[in-house]
């Protein structure tokens, strides 16, 4: 078996395993699972799926049932994780309509590939801010605050955006911060706050926000140095081409982009 080979057959299982996996998650599938596309008349039914950054879990859950609202026999299941696994998964196979990444590096990541239809565009921004718990009990007011002794700090992974913007607003802060655990994906560092595990995390303004009941997000100046783009595209092998375009278009319409800006995201 040559080398060619071998990576056409770990396309395929990677492919095969990751539609198992979305077939158990998905939160609207049902019938026989086919991508209809649309009929004659331009409409968009069947299934659209769709790899979210996780920080757009709760907006792209609202956004997804607004779609299919508007879509009668349309079906949105997300795939939500971290920016650069999601673009794995893609590269590597896995059956997807559409990508939303949270950093224009992990979409270039599958532009690259060859996996994109069309070019990206960016449909949203986001910007950290730094989580404690509800009332902020240890009075943190900036970066800085989070060096002192005994305090505990999440962080996500350098290779997921949330993590790529820490560095870069620490960076420009000039702090120097070793944190007690590195999370895959945004709502991981979030999660740690919430349990009580650290007494902060460097997360999205719009994560603190969907967990306002939990937390508190503290604002910080550095921020604004390490604001995130998220690019959005339909892929190339879209079980649903019909669909990936037409949710593509719709994440860029009024009543989407309104979802986004009650969740404080900023616009592009």
């Amino acid at each position: 078996m040559n080398a060619v080979t071998v990576a056409r057959s770990r396309r395929t299982a990677v492919a095969v395993l990751v539609a198992a996996g979305l077939a158990v998650a998905g939160c609207g599938a049902g019938g026989d699972g086919r991508a209809t596309g649309g009929g004659g008349d331009g409409r968009v039914t069947g299934p659209v799926t769709v790899f979210a950054a996780a920080s757009l879990t709760e907006s792209f859950t609202r956004i997804g049932k607004d779609f299919e609202a508007a879509n009668p026999g349309s079906r949105v299941t997300l795939n939500v994780a971290g920016s650069s696994a999601l673009a794995n998964q893609i590269t590597q196979g896995a059956p997807a309509d559409v990508f939303a990444s949270a950093a224009p590096a992990n979409m270039t990541t599958v532009v690259e590939a060859g996996d994109a239809d069309g070019a990206p565009s960016v449909f949203a921004r986001n910007q950290l801010v730094i989580a404690v718990p509800r009332g902020n009990p240890t009075a943190v007011a900036g970066l800085a605050d989070l060096t002192g002794p005994g305090v505990k700090v999440a962080l996500c992974a350098s290779q997921v955006p949330c993590g790529a913007a820490a560095r870069t607003a620490l960076d420009a802060a000039g702090v120097a911060l070793t944190p007690v655990t590195l999370e895959r994906d945004v709502k991981g560092a979030l999660a740690k706050v919430k349990l009580g595990e650290v007494d902060a995390a460097l997360v999205y303004r719009t994560d603190t926000r969907a967990a306002s009941a939990d937390v508190t997000g503290v604002e910080f100046p550095e921020s604004a140095r390490a604001v995130n783009d998220y690019p959005i595209v339909a892929l190339k092998d879209a079980p649903n081409p019909n669909g990936a375009r037409a949710f593509v278009a719709y994440v860029r319409s009024a009543p989407a982009q309104a979802v986004l800006a009650e969740a404080g995201f900023q616009a592009p």
